[in-house]
């Protein structure tokens, strides 16, 4: 199978890179490097500051991202598009926000799939407010137990925090039935959606969640920019998370008054590059047929399991069908930091470790596994090499298989 938009990604064109690494952070396309190239080099000013030409075009770049964003993931209102770091500063900004109207005995439930940028910020906020950690466990296919879920709601339930896509199994989270029983006890949703916006078609709208969080990296756009959504109502009750300029209406040193949802919430000179090479992403992404890519991903993810599956002692973990193009195994008798150790030596770019995701890995009985995960350039030819690299490193770690 043809693959279209492999030459618009310069990383591809001058070396044998197999990269099997997306769900990690996914390779940029020209469109995206010259976007941020153009900024720096010919626009480059600040935004909502300054009525000068580079600081009016830079503010107007700027703000039609959001617009953007609305359009992605089915919001209604710009206003209600926050930019950030990425999924793990959202998930910071929700925790200490949110977390300042917790009190003893409320509960936060999140499952035990979690990344740890959606454990470790509700962990803390427990430990400073009284409140408590519940976790919704996962089957031995790494499903969420719905039942279990229910009978852990209940009116002290106020904040249900889950990842739409595992980044271990790639398991997609029924996220409508998830939102549908916490609503039912009053309380509010949060999603980690990282994994879920370059595979899945998002609308945040008919899901019904509070809030949506998604980093721009890993959607073919640069580091160090994200998106948390929220809904309206929520935003405009929660204190800023940070402090500085461009969130503030007023300033005396008797009182300050704050600017209205998203400005609150984006204290400082923003991103602005990273906000602009974002928007130029999600044009990219706009321009592709869908229906293409799902396809594409659909016959990697099948050619690479069947593939894999005649590899002497290997071991899946999570669903075989229906999920995300992500795929963690181990190796009987091999560690995985070997195998990807061996396959990097030969340009094969793989995950090994814990995946940011200890409890789940412990759930499987391990420490840590390997993981391989497509994006847009990937080829068929990309994984026939991954498998032929693994049962090479395979007969030097093992012997002859």
């Amino acid at each position: 199978m043809d693959n279209p938009w492999r030459k618009d990604f310069p990383i591809f064109q001058h070396d044998k890179l197999v990269y099997l690494d997306s769900a990690a952070t996914a390779q940029k396309p020209q469109a995206v490097i010259d976007a941020i190239s153009q900024y720096y080099s010919e626009e480059c000013g600040t935004v909502h500051r300054a009525v000068y030409p580079l600081s009016i075009e830079a503010t107007e770049k700027y703000s039609a991202v959001r617009e953007k964003v609305c359009q992605m993931i089915g919001a209604q209102d710009e206003n209600e598009v926050i930019f950030t770091k990425g999924t793990t500063e959202g998930m910071n900004l929700l925790a200490s926000t949110l977390g300042r109207a917790l009190e003893k005995g409320d509960d936060i439930i999140i499952s035990e799939m979690e990344h740890h940028a959606n454990i470790i910020p509700w962990q803390e906020i427990c430990r400073v407010t009284g409140a408590r950690l519940k976790v919704i466990p996962v089957n031995d296919q790494g499903e969420l137990a719905l039942d279990q879920y229910h009978t852990l709601l209940s009116k002290k339930t106020k904040i249900v925090s889950v990842t739409h896509v595992s980044n271990v199994t790639g398991v997609i989270n029924p996220v409508d039935k998830v939102t549908e029983y916490a609503h039912e006890v009053g309380a509010i949703v949060v999603v980690d959606g990282a994994q879920a916006v370059s595979h899945l078609q998002v609308d945040v709208n008919a899901l019904d969640v509070d809030f949506y969080l998604f980093s721009g990296h890993k959607i073919y756009g640069p580091t160090g920019i994200g998106v948390l959504y929220g809904k309206k109502e929520h935003l405009e009750n929660m204190p800023p998370y940070q402090s500085g300029g461009d969130m503030v209406e007023k300033v005396t040193f008797e009182e300050t008054t704050f600017q209205s949802a998203p400005l609150k919430f984006e204290a400082g000179t923003p991103n602005i590059a990273g906000v602009i090479g974002l928007g130029s992403a999600l044009d990219y992404l706009n321009s592709i047929d869908h229906s293409l890519l799902n396809k594409l991903e659909h016959s990697l993810f099948s050619h690479a399991m069947k593939t894999l599956d005649s590899v002497p002692g290997i071991q899946f973990f999570g669903p075989m069908q229906k999920s995300a193009p992500i795929i963690s195994f181990r190796v009987d008798g091999v560690h995985p930091l070997d195998i990807g150790t061996l396959l990097g030596v030969k340009g094969i770019s793989i995950r090994t470790g814990h995946l940011c995701a200890q409890p789940l890995i412990r759930r499987f009985g391990y420490d840590s596994v390997c993981r391989v995960s497509f994006g847009l350039y990937n080829t068929f030819q990309d994984v026939d090499l991954f498998v032929k690299g693994l049962l090479e490193a395979l007969e030097i770690l093992k012997g002859p298989v």
